[in-house]
């Protein structure tokens, strides 16, 4: 029996977990982070897959993103998979699945759980014990959206944007600060 299709409407943002199978080292050392971090770029460039949260943690990667076509979403991590998968496994000579099953996702379905999501993947880093503070985490879209860094792979969802009139409004109107 053929795999139910992944309910993913165009348009909506969504929250997106990838753990290694049987949460087994997905990302070695730094040179597997770039490479994934690469892939991720490039197959949501082909797909039309905003990218708006992230963090790449040891084991498991959450992603908060926003597809512009039904199928755009499951593209993207296939084509990501496809990549990465056999580039980990000739560089530590293994072979077979690194990641459990499908990814999973859900949808974001109003403006304060975007938000609340947002900065759910942004301390993860922080609640595992990696850093004390996630601008020190450098896996993540955290110094993109507290301190307007631009990153190449951060596409600011809309509603964040709208937090202020500019990307610093916005960041500081996350942050709970005032500006001046």
């Amino acid at each position: 029996m053929p795999r139910k299709s992944r309910v993913c409407p165009p348009g909506f943002p969504v929250h997106v977990v990838q753990r290694g199978n049987n949460r087994q080292v997905c990302f070695a050392d730094d040179a597997d982070l770039k490479a994934y971090a690469h892939w991720l770029r490039e197959a949501a460039d082909k797909y039309s897959v905003a990218i708006h949260a992230w963090v790449f943690m040891t084991n498991h990667v959450h992603l908060l993103v926003t597809p512009s076509s039904a199928d755009g979403l499951s593209r993207c991590m296939q084509y990501l998979g496809r990549h990465y998968v056999r580039r980990f496994n000739y560089r530590y000579r293994r072979t077979g699945t690194l990641f459990e099953g499908r990814f999973k996702s859900g949808i974001v379905q109003s403006r304060e759980y975007l938000l609340i999501c947002q900065r759910y993947i942004e301390l993860n880093p922080v609640r595992a014990g990696m850093v004390n503070d996630p601008a020190d985490y450098t896996w993540s879209s955290y110094r993109a959206h507290a301190f307007a860094m631009p990153m190449r792979l951060w596409s600011p969802h809309p509603e964040y944007l709208a937090l202020g009139k500019t990307a610093v409004e916005s960041k500081n109107s996350a942050r709970g600060n005032s500006v001046t």
